[in-house]
């Protein structure tokens, strides 16, 4: 039988526990500052502990009762999803992805030799034998550029249901090379040197043709984004990868744990790149625009990108341009 001290021992506490809850329902979670905030987290471990003892003495029902009720009081505050905050989600993509990819720009890297690399072997592979570019490409495409025209005029015609499926099709590549790191990374490596393979046999199948202009071209304006954006989400998949095949000094299942949300992060960040090459890649790659506008708009955006990825904030390099000048002098003297 649990004694009367034990309970007035333990009352303040829950009485404390009562108040914080009180303040929450009234003035919400913010009302609290950080010690307060471990102080419940603490206080819910603690009396979900004295529920416990309580509920193993039958003449201790009704405290058993009250704790019931203030724990789950608790428990919906602590554990409750939160609402969306806009601006932790502009600080994401301003601050927090920029963040993630610097720390993880090595499998971005690997991922982009191993595209270049695919390029590389399909550029060759389709100068050796005409076949395998007729395998990878399918017939129709070979006959369309067999005819020097480019296969992207019909795009222009359904421009906006074109450019809800691109950015559809985008996205299922990224989260499946996203994904397929939980494979040691070989699926992730598949996809990217497969991806490499394609473009490698289109652009030599153009060269051929004569139609490099017009393939890079309609490729440049959206594959500045798309193409990054790739690679990104394959270097997630490495990071995946790394987590489960590389622990360290972590147990494997939480090493694997850590990845994992990075490689989150750098896959959500690429969300906005591919939505916008979509756009791009139905309005703008396809269409009758010059070359070289095509071309300047390309290089434009991909400054923007690099220099948004890099880090670089333009009112920051201003003050320390300001910092690194030598003090004006109070007065000249004659």
């Amino acid at each position: 039988m649990i004694s009367t001290y034990w309970i007035e021992k333990r009352r303040p506490y829950w009485s404390r526990l009562e108040r914080l809850m009180d303040r929450v329902q009234e003035s919400g979670l913010k009302s609290l500052n950080r010690a307060e905030l471990r102080e419940l987290g603490l206080l819910y471990r603690q009396i979900a502990s004295d529920l416990a003892v309580l509920r193993a003495d039958v003449s201790s029902v009704h405290f058993a009762g009250y704790l019931n009720q203030l724990l789950a009081r608790a428990h919906n505050t602590i554990y409750s999803g939160h609402k969306t905050n806009h601006s932790a989600v502009l600080d994401f993509y301003r601050d927090t992805w920029p963040q993630v990819f610097r720390r993880n720009f090595n499998y971005v890297v690997f991922a982009f030799v191993l595209f270049i690399g695919g390029a590389v072997v399909g550029g060759i592979l389709t100068l050796q034998d005409s076949d395998f570019g007729l395998k990878v490409m399918g017939p129709q495409m070979v006959q369309t550029i067999n005819r020097h025209e480019m296969w992207t005029h019909s795009v222009v015609a359904i421009k906006p249901l074109a450019s809800s499926g691109i950015m559809t099709n985008n996205m299922s590549v990224a989260f499946t090379t996203f994904a397929a790191g939980i494979t040691a990374g070989l699926g992730t490596a598949y996809m990217i040197v497969f991806n490499g393979v394609l473009i490698g046999v289109i652009g030599t199948a153009c060269a051929q043709a004569g139609m490099s202009l017009e393939l890079w071209s309609f490729v440049a304006p959206h594959g500045v984004l798309e193409l990054p954006a790739i690679f990104i989400a394959s270097a997630a998949g490495f990071r995946l990868a790394a987590g489960l095949l590389f622990p360290g000094v972590l147990p494997r299942r939480d090493s694997l744990a850590q990845a994992g949300r990075e490689a989150v992060q750098l896959v959500l960040g690429c969300i906005p790149l591919l939505l916008i090459a979509g756009v791009i890649e139905a309005f703008l790659s396809p269409t009758e625009v010059s070359a070289t506008m095509k071309f300047v708009f390309a290089a434009a955006m991909f400054t923007l990108l690099a220099v948004y990825l890099s880090g670089v904030s333009v009112k920051k390099t201003a003050e320390k341009l300001e910092a690194s000048m030598p003090p004006a002098e109070a007065g000249s003297g004659s």
